[in-house]
Order: C-alpha cells, then sequence, then structure tokens
C-alpha cells in the first residue's frame, strides 16, 4: 500500500501536516518540491464552458457504427 503525506522540511527536519495511520516500520522515499513550483501554476487554465459554441456534434453521432455489425 503507498501512502502519500505532506509535510515541510526544515533545518533538518521533516514535519508532517498529519499523523500516518502506519504502525510498523516501513521504507520512505522523500521528494522535495523546490519553491512549491507544482502548487504554482502559472496561466489562467481552462475554464469550464471555455468550447461552449465552438463545437458540433454529426447529426448521426448516436447511429449504431457499420465497422460494429458483425457484433450486434
Amino acid at each position: 500500500m503507498l501512502t502519500s503525506l505532506s509535510g515541510t522540511y526544515k533545518n533538518g527536519t521533516i514535519i508532517l501536516d498529519e499523523v500516518p495511520s502506519i504502525d510498523h516500520d516501513v521504507p520512505v522515499i522523500v521528494t522535495f518540491l523546490e519553491d512549491n513550483k507544482l502548487s504554482k501554476a502559472k496561466g489562467k487554465g481552462v475554464r469550464l464552458g471555455s468550447w461552449s459554441g465552438k463545437y458540433s456534434l454529426p447529426d448521426n453521432f448516436n447511429e449504431p457504427l457499420d465497422d460494429l455489425a458483425d457484433y450486434m
């Protein structure tokens, strides 16, 4: 089982944001995120509804495909 926790490294100590629910010794991997680059996404991103009215589906979109006729 894999468990992910967030925390902070300060003065040689890792301070976890929560207590893990593991009650025995297990190996760990520590990854340092420099300057929280992953959480500070640049740009506007995608807004919900931004593609509205910019595309359309063909009238026969829900019709069965001829390629699958042998399986139906």
